[in-house]
């Protein structure tokens, strides 16, 4: 699969970097598209490792049925944004990675995306959640996405 390449290569970040932002980013936007070509764009946690994101979910659902049509994606994370008026413009990075995404279906798996959620965003209830995890297991989805391309921008308007 061929990507394109970045407009604006002077505003591009080195792809450690927007590896970077992936990890550390608190939020990111899961974008797929139905069979009609009808984009969906959706705020999710997630933790990202290895070249891999993983999203948790309810185990049915409009990103569910569009991965279910179409397994391509893109996701996108903004580490920071600040308009800047008085110069119509905005200091931002971001970072923006396209792949293939799948619905985990082994269990073992499952727990493990679970818990390194859980360690990023409840670090200090990790034991607490391991029960939370076991009375929900049946009822959540984990969306893995194997990222195939990832770019970052940067921008000092």
């Amino acid at each position: 699969m061929e990507f394109r390449k970045m407009r604006r290569s002077d505003k591009e970040v080195p792809e450690n970097e927007a590896r970077e932002m992936l990890k550390k980013g608190s939020f990111g936007v899961l974008s797929t598209a139905d069979m009609n070509g009808m984009p969906y764009g959706v705020p999710v946690n997630y933790v990202y490792e290895d070249g891999r994101i993983f999203i948790h979910c309810a185990s049915s659902g409009h990103k569910l049925d569009n991965i279910f049509q179409n397994s391509h994606v893109s996701f996108c994370v903004v580490e920071y944004a600040k308009v800047i008026p008085e110069r119509f413009s905005t200091n931002f990075r971001s970072a923006i990675a396209f792949g293939k995404a799948s619905i985990v279906d082994n269990d073992e798996e499952k727990i493990e995306a679970l818990l390194k959620l859980v360690s990023k965003y409840s670090s200090d209830y990790v034991h607490e959640a391991i029960n939370e995890i076991n009375n929900s297991l049946e009822a959540t989805s984990i969306i893995r996405i194997d990222v195939l391309h990832l770019t970052g921008k940067s921008a000092n308007g």
